[in-house]
C-alpha cells in the first residue's frame, strides 16, 4: 500500500470512530439524558473489535454460530446502538434519534428482544459479565457434545466490554473465579479503564491491582496503555483469541468523553449530556461538522457495512459445514437442531415415576431429584447444577459427567458458593441457546441471585431455579435458614412463575411444567421434611398442578368453608379438614402450589375452584401473609409468619409458631361464628 493509501485508511478509520463517538453525543443531547463518556472513550476499541473480528450477520441476528457481544456496562447503550446501525441491523438512525423516548427501539439501556442485535438486557452493573460467562459455557458445551474432528459446527467467540462499575460488584468477581477456572479461554473481556465513576475518580473507593486480581482468577491479562491505539488492540484481540487454556481480560486504559475539551476525563461527562455548546466544541476538536447531527459520511457508511458482506459469506459457509455435517451426522444434527429450536422428544416424560401413597413419605426435595434425574435421562439439554449444595437440593444428575475444565460435555455444574453467578452465568447460557439451565440452592438464599432472576423475567429466559429448604419447617439451622419473606418476594417480581407443591405427585407435575415452559423462567420451592403422597384416587386427572390451582377435597353439597394452602402446609389442612367434620363443619381444601398458573386460568375455571359466594376462606402457608388477601377476602382469614422463624427442632418450630392442626381449627371456627 502506498503511504498516500496507508494515509487514506487511516483517516477513515479515524471518521469511523468519531461518527461512533458523534452519534452517541447526537442521541443523548437530543433526549437530554444518558451516558456519553463511554461511548467517546469506547470507540476505538469497539470499532476494531465489531469491523475486524466481530463474527455476525446484521441481516440474521439470530445465525446460531455468531459471535456473541455483550456490552456489560449498559449505561453505554449508544455505543450498541451506533454500532448497530451502522453495521446494518434493523435500527435506524430515526431510531437513534428516538433514543429514551416512549416506544422507540433505543432504550436507555439495552433489552433483550427489544433491538435486533442486542444478546442481552444490561444495566445492573455486573449482570451482563456473568451472562457473558453463561454464553461462553454453553459455547464450550455444545461444541463438546456436537463438534466432530472433520467438522467444527460449533464454534465461535463470546465478547464482552465492561467498565470499573462492573468490577467493582462483587457479581463480576463470582464470575470471573468460575471462568477461570473451568479454562474458557472462547471468553475475551475488554475492561474500559478509565478510572472515572459516578462520584468522581476512582481511586475514591477502588484502588485494587485489577490485574493482579485476575491473574489469580487464572485469566490471560493485557495491558493496553493508549485506549485509542488501534494496532495494539488488535493485536491484544489476537493474543487473547490464540489463548487456548484461560479466558482473557483485556486492559484499555482509555479517556472519558475522548475529545471533549472540557469534560473528557471528567466525571460530568459519565451520565449526563455534554451539552450543546460542548457538543459543537467536541465535533470541532474531532474533526467533524461543527453543525451537522447524526452525520455519516458515505465512507463511513460502506466501511460499517462491509459487515453485511462477511456476515452473509461467514454465514453462508457455516450453512455449508453444516449441510455437510447433516449428511455425515445426521443423527447428531437432528438432536442439535432439535437442542437450538428448545423442542423436547416425544416421549420426553415417558421415565417420570408414578408416586403413590403406598411409597411413603418423601421430601418433595428428594422427589425432586428422581424426578430430575429421570428427565435428564430423556431430556439432554438439562444442564445445571448447585451453589455448593447439591446433595441437599437433590440437583446432581446421576449418569452424567461434571462440566470441568477441558471436560465441557458434562452436564453437571459445580457452581461452588456463588449464588448470584448462578443465576446470571444460567441466564447466560439460555441467552446462547442449545441447553435448557437449571441451579439449586436454599430458598433463604434467592435474596443472593434476587438481581439475576429479575432480569431473567424481564428477558423471559426458561431457566429453572430449585429452590429448597422452603419454610421454618428447617428447623434448627434457625432464622438464618428459614425462609419467611422469600415466596412473597419471588410472587412480586412480573414474569417469574413461583410453584410449591404440596408433595412428590405436584412436584413431578411442577418439573412438567417447569421443562416445557420456554417463555419465562420458574421457580420451584421444595421441602426438607418428608411429606406423605397424598391419595388422589377421587380426582379427575384435570384436577392437577398444571392449572396453579384445583379442589383436593370437598364434601358433598357446599362448603361452610375453604381451607387454602401450598406446600407442606396442604397436609395441615387436610388434617384440620377431618377435625372439622367431626364438628359438622364442611370444609372444601384448595391446594394452591402457584399463583402465576392459577390466574392464567379462566376466570370460569377459577370460580369452580374458588367460588366468590362462598367468601368464608383461609390460607395456611409458613410465610409472610402478603398477597393472599385476594385469595381470602374480606371475610377470611391467613395463618402465616410475621416476623422471622427459631432454631429448634421443625416440629417444635413449626407449633409454637401456629402452624398445628388445633390452630387451623380453632382459626376456621373462628371466622365461621360470625355467620352463625
Amino acid at each position: 500500500m502506498t503511504e498516500g493509501g496507508s494515509a487514506g485508511l487511516k483517516n477513515l478509520d479515524t471518521m469511523c470512530i468519531n461518527t461512533i463517538r458523534t452519534l452517541a453525543m447526537d442521541a443523548i443531547q437530543k433526549a437530554n439524558s444518558g451516558h456519553p463518556g463511554a461511548p467517546m472513550g469506547l470507540a476505538p476499541a469497539a470499532y476494531v473489535l465489531w469491523t475486524q473480528y466481530l463474527k455476525h450477520n446484521p441481516a440474521n441476528p439470530q445465525w446460531v454460530n455468531r459471535d456473541r457481544f455483550v456490552l456489560s456496562g449498559g449505561h453505554a447503550s449508544m455505543l450498541l446502538y451506533s454500532l448497530l446501525h451502522l453495521t446494518g441491523y434493523d435500527l435506524s438512525l430515526d431510531d437513534l434519534k428516538n433514543f429514551r423516548q416512549w416506544g422507540s427501539k433505543t432504550p436507555g439501556h439495552p433489552e433483550y428482544r427489544h433491538t435486533p442485535g442486542v444478546e442481552t438486557t444490561t444495566g445492573p452493573l455486573g449482570q451482563g459479565f456473568a451472562n457473558a460467562v453463561g454464553m461462553a459455557m454453553a459455547e464450550r458445551h455444545l461444541a463438546a457434545c456436537f463438534n466432530r474432528p472433520d467438522t467444527a459446527i460449533i464454534d465461535h467467540y463470546t465478547y464482552a466490554m465492561c467498565g470499573d462499575g462492573d468490577l467493582m460488584e462483587g457479581l463480576s468477581s463470582e464470575a470471573a473465579s468460575l471462568a477461570g477456572h473451568l479454562g474458557l479461554a472462547r471468553l475475551i473481556v475488554m475492561y474500559d479503564d478509565n478510572g472515572i465513576s459516578i462520584e468522581g475518580s476512582t481511586d475514591i473507593a477502588f484502588t485494587e491491582d485489577v490485574q493482579k486480581r485476575f491473574d489469580a482468577f487464572h485469566w490471560h491479562v493485557q495491558t493496553i496503555e493508549d485506549g485509542n491505539d488501534l494496532k495494539a488492540i488488535a493485536a491484544a484481540l489476537d493474543a487473547a483469541r490464540q489463548e487456548k487454556q484461560r479466558p482473557s481480560l483485556i486492559m484499555l486504559k482509555t479517556q472519558i468523553a475522548y475529545g471533549s475539551p472540557n469534560k473528557a476525563g471528567t466525571a460530568d461527562a459519565h451520565g449526563a449530556p455534554l451539552g450543546k455548546e460542548e457538543v459543537c466544541l467536541t465535533k470541532k476538536c474531532l474533526g467533524c461538522p461543527e453543525d451537522a447531527e447524526f452525520c455519516i459520511s458515505d465512507g463511513v457508511q460502506a466501511r460499517f457495512r462491509l459487515a453485511l458482506e462477511r456476515g452473509g459469506d461467514a454465514e453462508a459457509a457455516w450453512q455449508g459445514l453444516m449441510d455437510a455435517y447433516r449428511s455425515r451426522h445426521s443423527d447428531l444434527a437432528e438432536t442439535l437442531q432439535r437442542a437450538l429450536d428448545g423442542r423436547l422428544a416425544e416421549d420426553w416424560d415417558a421415565n417420570v415415576p408414578t408416586f403413590k401413597p403406598s411409597d411413603g413419605p418423601v421430601a418433595t426435595r428428594a422427589a425432586s431429584g428422581t424426578v430430575l434425574n429421570a428427565l435428564a435421562a430423556k431430556i439432554d439439554t438439562l444442564v445445571g447444577g448447585s451453589a455448593d449444595l447439591a446433595p441437599s437440593n437433590k440437583t446432581y444428575l446421576n449418569e452424567a459427567a461434571e462440566f470441568q475444565k477441558n471436560s465441557y460435555e458434562g452436564r453437571n455444574i459445580r457452581f461452588g458458593v456463588r449464588e448470584h453467578a448462578m443465576a446470571a452465568i444460567m441466564s447466560g447460557m439460555a441467552l446462547h441457546g442449545g441447553v435448557k439451565p437449571y441451579g439449586g440452592t436454599f430458598l433463604v438464599f434467592a435474596d443472593y441471585m434476587r438481581p439475576s432472576i429479575r432480569l431473567a423475567a424481564l428477558m423471559g429466559l426458561p431457566v429453572i431455579y430449585v429452590f429448597t429448604h422452603d419454610s421454618i419447617a428447617v428447623g434448627e439451622d434457625g432464622p438464618t435458614h428459614q425462609p419467611v419473606e422469600h415466596l412473597a418476594s419471588l410472587r412480586a417480581i412480573p414474569g417469574l412463575t413461583v410453584i410449591r407443591p404440596a408433595d412428590a405427585t405436584e412436584t413431578a407435575d411442577a418439573w412438567r411444567v417447569a421443562v416445557t415452559t420456554t417463555d419465562h423462567p420458574v421457580a420451584l420451592a421444595l421441602t426438607r421434611q418428608k411429606l406423605a403422597v397424598l391419595d388422589r384416587d377421587t380426582l379427575s386427572p384435570e384436577d392437577s398442578l398444571g392449572k396453579g390451582a384445583y379442589v383436593l377435597a370437598d364434601g358433598d353439597g357446599q362448603p361452610d368453608i375453604i381451607l387454602i394452602a401450598s406446600g407442606s402446609e396442604v397436609h395441615l389442612v387436610m388434617a384440620a379438614r377431618e377435625r372439622l367434620a367431626e364438628k359438622g363443619v364442611k370444609a372444601r381444601v384448595v391446594s394452591m402450589p402457584s399463583w402465576e398458573l392459577f390466574e392464567a386460568m379462566p376466570a370460569s375455571y377459577r370460580e369452580t375452584v374458588l367460588p366468590t359466594d362462598i367468601k368464608t376462606r383461609l390460607a395456611v402457608e409458613m410465610g409472610l401473609p402478603m398477597g393472599w388477601e385476594r385469595y381470602v377476602g374480606d371475610a377470611g382469614a391467613i395463618i402465616g409468619m410475621n416476623g422471622f422463624g427459631a432454631s429448634a427442632p421443625g416440629p417444635v418450630v413449626q407449633e409454637k409458631f401456629g402452624f398445628t392442626v388445633e390452630h387451623v381449627v380453632r382459626r376456621a371456627l373462628e371466622i365461621l361464628k360470625p355467620q352463625a
